[in-house]
């Protein structure tokens, strides 16, 4: 389990916003959320890759922070949305930065090796 958010030390705010943020899957997670609400299922089919258990984990703490919002329907079967809060919403320009960026990254970068300049192509 994380540490709290209140713990975090005041002199760096960038470990601040790696405590709130950090974590493998949550800016995947606000990235998806920006287009607006979403079921569990379905962040679940747009993120095949991480697990139930992780996705549960990673929602409770966004949502502990104050960037998700979760509303349950008393309803058979029970319905779980999600959506993000006023404060989750101000990461929208950086989730599309850092998307931006991957694709970049992906792309250009990474088919170079850092140590002997770019990789020659087939």
């Amino acid at each position: 389990m994380r540490s709290s958010v209140e713990d975090a030390p005041d002199y760096c705010a960038i470990e601040f916003a790696m405590e709130v943020l950090g974590g493998r899957w949550k800016l995947a997670i606000l990235k998806q959320l920006v287009s607006g609400t979403h079921r569990f299922g379905e962040l679940k089919r747009t993120i095949p890759a991480i697990t139930q258990r992780m996705l549960t984990r990673q929602l409770r703490e966004l949502e502990a922070d104050g960037l998700v919002r979760r509303t349950v329907y008393r309803e058979v079967p029970p319905r779980v949305e999600y959506t993000l809060t006023d404060v989750g919403h101000s990461l929208d320009s950086l989730t599309e930065q850092l998307d931006t960026w991957g694709r970049w990254y992906r792309e250009t970068v990474r088919r170079e090796d850092p140590l002997s300049g770019p990789r020659p192509t087939a």
